[in-house]
């Protein structure tokens, strides 16, 4: 427990912090595997809108500071290379 106020108030707005970043980073990995499952199954015209709805998502994640630029870069990459073998 902390003694002080300010660290108080600082606790939490980090577990305000860890909760927000916990929601997005649920959506992201949601979408990656919803990507991966339609890209296995051959399902060009889902894969491409799901592809599109992910890559959105990652970059927004970097913006926000959740996952950190390079991250979302090899996610994307990643991403991408699996779309290439459709």
């Amino acid at each position: 427990m902390p003694n002080i106020k300010s660290a108080a108030k600082r606790a939490k707005t980090a577990e305000q912090n860890r909760i927000k970043n916990m929601g997005i980073m649920t959506m992201v990995s949601t979408l990656r595997n919803d990507l991966y499952t339609a890209i296995s199954a051959g399902d060009a015209a889902k894969s491409q809108e799901l592809f599109r709805k992910y890559f959105s998502t990652v970059d927004k994640a970097a913006k926000k500071g959740v996952i950190l630029k390079t991250a979302a870069n090899r996610r994307k990459a990643r991403a991408a290379a699996r779309m290439a073998t459709l």
